[in-house]
């Protein structure tokens, strides 16, 4: 699980890097959901952080490529 990042830190980051970042959060979320299905999960908190972390990278991600039109 990655470290909860702010807004600004990811505006720094190129669109390939939030790109990469999100997708290995989507990946972490899926694990999460498995490990909740089979009774294995003990932090459920991570599941509105990797949430929340995605809903940043999916707003950084708009303002670069509205930015860039």
């Amino acid at each position: 699980m990655t470290k909860v990042t702010k807004a600004t830190q990811l505006r720094d980051k190129s669109v390939d890097e939030l790109r990469e970042e999100k997708l290995q959060l989507q990946r972490g979320l899926f694990n999460l959901r498995m490990q909740k299905a089979t009774g294995q999960l003990a932090k459920s908190h991570q599941f509105n952080e990797s949430r929340k972390q995605i809903a940043r990278i999916n707003t950084v991600l708009g303002e670069k490529e509205e930015g860039g039109k």
